[in-house]
């Protein structure tokens, strides 16, 4: 999506963009780095041209532990999308309000990564551009499940095109059930992704391998055409016995909640827990006896959008 030389330059002083962008969770069981699921919860980012600098405000989760200058995962992803795109900055002012937890496996940095990639599409004036977003957002996550999801919206299948000797990354949207919701069990203490993905092998046994595939194919039906399927499609053999020792007590729970029959599985690297149930299963599974876990009912959510902008000639 580079511009040509005559549809570049430079953004005025005060050009603002606000943009809305949901949390996800990655896998969903058995589709491991593959799988991604939208949430109704969001992060609101709002960017401003300004002056000098490049600085970040952040309140809510997380504002006392990142950065706050051009390195701020939002600020420095802003920029890369606004240098693709031909468009200089004297400076740039990124407020976000957070709400999704850091570190717990519902997709925080991807969250941010695609908050200022629409920003800076935003900002310069031009429509959110999916292929862009993800081709970019890719790149700099190094994995396209939870960004595509944030993307797209709702859940979906990220995959490179062999066609393609850029491996380029593509998506095919599954339809969920409007029945369908989901339980989070958030504990407080967050699991580095790096953590945990430093604890899963090399290589797995091919029975395993081939067990997936067919519960992965299995959960597309299950979220689209029959929700009773969801506890056997939601069973994983890849990598959540193997990330249990950096998160007991969530694998625990997971096991407790497969236990009765509930389709429970750990988000994307841990620690959170995520079941997929019918909504009329929702207050029943936030009763339960959970002590260590703040727990939330959530609907599958939109992707990325924007709330409003400054509409600013370049």
């Amino acid at each position: 999506m580079r511009e040509t030389e005559e549809e570049t330059g430079s953004l005025a002083v005060g050009t603002r963009a606000v943009v809305d962008v949901p949390a996800t969770s990655a896998n969903l069981g058995p589709g491991f780095d593959c799988f991604g699921l939208a949430l109704e919860w969001h992060d609101r980012v709002g960017l401003e041209v300004i002056e000098d600098g490049f600085v970040a405000e952040v309140t809510g989760e997380g504002a006392d532990q990142v950065l706050t200058d051009e390195r701020h995962l939002i600020v420095s992803s802003a920029r890369a999308g606004l240098a693709d795109l031909g468009v200089e900055v004297p400076g740039l002012r990124v407020r976000s309000h957070n709400t999704i937890p850091h570190g717990r496996g519902l997709g925080s940095s991807s969250a941010a990564i695609v908050a200022g990639l629409a920003g800076a599409l935003a900002l310069a004036g031009r429509a959110l551009d999916p292929d862009w977003l993800l081709r970019h957002a890719n790149r700099i996550e190094g994995h396209p499940d939870n960004v595509a999801a944030a993307i797209h919206g709702g859940f979906v299948l990220a995959y490179a095109d062999e066609r393609d000797p850029e491996g380029t990354v593509r998506v095919a949207g599954v339809p969920v059930l409007p029945e369908i919701s989901a339980v989070v069990w958030v504990p407080a203490a967050p699991v580095a992704t790096e953590v945990a993905r430093g604890l899963l092998p090399a290589t797995v046994p091919h029975a395993d391998a081939a067990a997936n595939a067919g519960r992965a194919a299995l959960l597309v039906h299950a979220m689209s055409a029959d929700p009773s399927l969801l506890p056997a499609a939601t069973r994983d053999w890849l990598h959540q016995s193997y990330r249990a020792p950096a998160m007991p007590d969530s694998a625990e729970l997971v096991r407790r909640l497969r236990a009765d029959g509930h389709a429970a599985l750990i988000s994307g690297a841990g620690p959170t827990v995520l079941a997929l149930t019918r909504g009329d299963e929702v207050a029943g599974l936030i009763a339960r006896d959970t002590p260590g876990f703040a727990v939330r009912g959530l609907r599958t959510g939109g992707g990325v959008r924007v709330v409003a902008r400054a509409e600013r000639e370049l």
